[in-house]
């Protein structure tokens, strides 16, 4: 997929790795239109990357918010591509310290946000994918996010990880059931990265989970994911595949 002129939307793209992807598709030309909750700095992210850009204050969960998304991404130009970043972690034990059940609100929750907006988003986008004539074989291309968490969970992430691995496990039935569309599906699994949630613990917290990473031992970077995903819009033969970004990191259980 050529980039140049075309309009993408980022969901999640006002911070972390959604905004470093919105900036990447800058640089390459496209029209980005970043998807994030009203109380993101969106807006401000949209001026960053210039008069091309637009905000529009949306919940990944809500059909009729990320309608409104989608459909602004199909006026700023031709909407063929999104890459779906946003979503969120908690931690939730089967059973606490106490002996309690774990919170099934919170386990809800996250499996919400994280995996049925996965789903939200995806169905929206590609549905208006579907309306496009087809340029070199393909009408569009959504990119999701997972996590190396949904392989490999952490004590107390059990429902961060079944979302993400709900995400993967999706990836590879989307793609096939799009392949008629001719839109292309993939995820990118990322492992630690150095982003606004990580910002907030200790520097001796991040260097030691930057130390974890066998090559290179450090935190992965925003703008190394960004790149990741633009190769997969831009690389037509990449389709159904969730791509481990983690410089060979294995999640130990705790």
């Amino acid at each position: 997929m050529n980039l140049q002129g075309v309009s993408v939307l980022v969901t999640g793209g006002a911070s972390g790795l959604g905004l470093a992807t919105a900036r990447e598709l800058a640089r390459r030309g496209a029209r980005v239109v970043i998807g994030d909750l009203p109380a993101s700095a969106g807006q401000s992210a949209a001026a960053e990357l210039g008069p091309t850009a637009r905000f529009v204050a949306a919940d990944v969960t809500d059909p009729t918010q990320m309608q409104a998304a989608v459909d602004a991404a199909a006026e700023t130009g031709a909407f063929r591509a999104c890459v779906h970043c946003a979503g969120r972690a908690a931690t939730v034990r089967v059973v606490d310290k106490e002996g309690n059940p774990g919170s099934l609100s919170e386990y809800e929750a996250v499996i919400r946000l994280n995996l049925v907006g996965s789903f939200n988003v995806l169905r929206l986008a590609a549905a208006a994918m579907a309306k496009n004539d087809p340029i070199e074989g393909e009408l569009g291309t959504v990119v999701l996010t997972a996590s190396i968490a949904g392989y490999e969970g952490q004590i107390g992430q059990s429902p961060y990880t079944s979302s993400k691995a709900g995400v993967i496990g999706l990836t590879l039935v989307a793609a096939r059931d799009l392949a008629t569309r001719l839109i292309r599906v993939c995820t990118i699994a990322p492992g630690t990265f150095d982003t606004p949630l990580l910002a907030s613990l200790p520097e001796s917290v991040r260097a030691s989970l930057g130390a974890a990473v066998p090559n290179p031992a450090r935190l992965g970077r925003p703008e190394e994911f960004a790149k990741l995903a633009v190769h997969i819009l831009e690389n037509a033969y990449l389709n159904g595949e969730t791509i481990r970004l983690d410089g060979a990191l294995r999640m130990g259980p705790r």
